[in-house]
């Protein structure tokens, strides 16, 4: 987006921008060059001269990153937005239109940003005790909430998108979620007794692994005196009305990271809803795909969760209106059912074109298995580039140790020469999806 499109006067060089956003000129050129935000404007001199509406997009990522995203998924974000017709300086936490962007709730300040990094450092180096050391030192010096936003979960994040890049490796990253989880798990147990009216429960959605930002949620309603029940990560569906019934929540708050488990939330918040309980949900998923909102018959927490205690305080009473999810589509509902008839003729028909090479069997299996729960996924919320549009994102589904690139290329193929099989014209959105992952492989 150019200045001149903004409507605005690009009149603030390179220095007034770093000095207001805080970024360094290698950042905002590097953003500049891979993502295409901001676009500066030029003088005749080839200098750079940024608009207000400029060093607002750049305080929106850098916003973004401050809550857990990468930069490439802050990007994704803004795009999509932009795609559906929204500013997206225009939403606040709710998702609805405000005139200004909300400041981060807890911040520390640049300190926190060198005491991240060295916190990364120490887990990548696997020194347990130099890690737990920083921690200590943080907590002396700053709130538990920013420690938990500013360290513990911008610090996972960061490992996370090295994971996905193939830099870090996944005992690396599990080294450094087995810390930030044990020191969230300690925080939550030393919360005093609860002294306001309310009971939460707090829950992953199924097959959902990753617990830090239910957690952290828990340990915030726990702070401001509510009781919060954590349940864990991958609470099944089947036995959540029971517990639901057992416990009489206020609120039932569940999370999603994955495409699939975000079609396993939407399942359980219609399960839950028959129950006439209030349900709300948040994630990085939801964050990446605004549109999934539409499908989900649940409150949308936002896409910051520092600002989702405020929300829930603030708009408690709307919440006892239990929203109503969009119908899906006839073209997606069709490729839904059509897929899932020919699932197994399709994964059959793989393993036939790849066993005679160089790939086992049990990692072709685990790749359908990975595939297949995302295509069924995509179509249940509704579009099938839901689960990514690029080569580069979608192979970061799959296991890096299993499969060396040439061997994932090989295996698209495989898969694409399958659907194009035994998918008809209703499952034409897949194939079609499929030929273009390739083509950008």
């Amino acid at each position: 987006m150019s200045s001149s499109g903004n409507g605005q006067h690009a009149t603030f060089n390179l220095k007034a921008v770093v000095q207001e956003t805080g970024l360094k000129p290698d950042t905002l050129r590097a953003w500049e060059r891979r993502y295409g935000l901001p676009q500066p404007e030029r003088t005749e001199g080839g200098h750079r001269l940024y608009s207000q509406r400029d060093i607002e997009i750049l305080k929106w990522l850098v916003a973004r990153q401050d809550e857990g995203m990468s930069i490439s998924r802050a990007i994704n974000l803004w795009n999509q937005l932009e795609d559906e017709g929204k500013d997206p300086l225009l939403i606040d936490a709710l998702g609805d239109s405000s005139p200004t962007i909300l400041p981060p709730v807890f911040t520390g300040g640049e300190k926190t940003r060198e005491v991240c990094t060295g916190w990364v450092d120490a887990c990548l180096d696997f020194d347990e005790q130099r890690a737990e050391r920083i921690l200590n030192q943080a907590f002396a010096i700053f709130s538990q909430e920013v420690v938990c936003f500013e360290i513990l979960q911008r610090g996972l994040t960061e490992i996370g998108d090295g994971w996905h890049k193939g830099k870090i490796t996944v005992q690396q990253e599990h080294f450094a979620s087995g810390l930030a989880r044990r020191r969230l798990e300690g925080l939550v147990a030393a919360t005093p007794p609860p002294n306001r009216a309310g009971r939460f429960i707090v829950a992953c959605a199924p097959g959902e692994e990753h617990t830090f930002n239910p957690l952290l949620i828990s340990f915030l309603l726990r702070r401001h005196g509510w009781e919060a029940l954590y349940l864990g990560a991958d609470v099944p569906a089947n036995t959540m009305a029971l517990t639901v019934a057992q416990t009489k929540p206020q609120l039932v708050i569940l999370t999603a990271q994955q495409l699939a488990t975000a079609a396993n939330l939407r399942d359980m918040a219609l399960l839950l809803r028959q129950t006439h309980v209030n349900v709300a949900y948040g994630g990085l998923i939801f964050n990446l795909w605004p549109a999934i909102r539409r499908r989900m018959p649940a409150h949308f927490l936002g896409e910051r969760l520092d600002a989702a205690l405020p929300s829930i305080e603030k708009n408690m009473s709307l919440l006892s209106a239990i929203p109503q999810d969009e119908p899906l589509p006839e073209i997606w509902q069709q490729a839904l059912d059509h897929f899932q008839e020919q699932r197994i003729k399709i994964e059959n028909y793989v393993w036939d074109v790849l066993k005679a090479g160089d790939i086992e069997y049990d990692h072709v299996a685990h790749a359908n298995t990975i595939l297949g729960r995302n295509v069924r996924a995509a179509l249940i919320l509704g579009n099938i580039e839901f689960i990514g549009n690029s080569f580069s994102w979608v192979k970061g589904l799959f296991l890096i140790d299993e499969f060396s690139l040439p061997q994932l290329i090989r295996y698209f193929k495989a898969y694409y020469q399958a659907a194009q099989y035994h998918l008809d014209e209703k499952g034409k959105p897949v194939v079609e999806w499929l030929g273009k992952l390739i083509e950008s492989a």
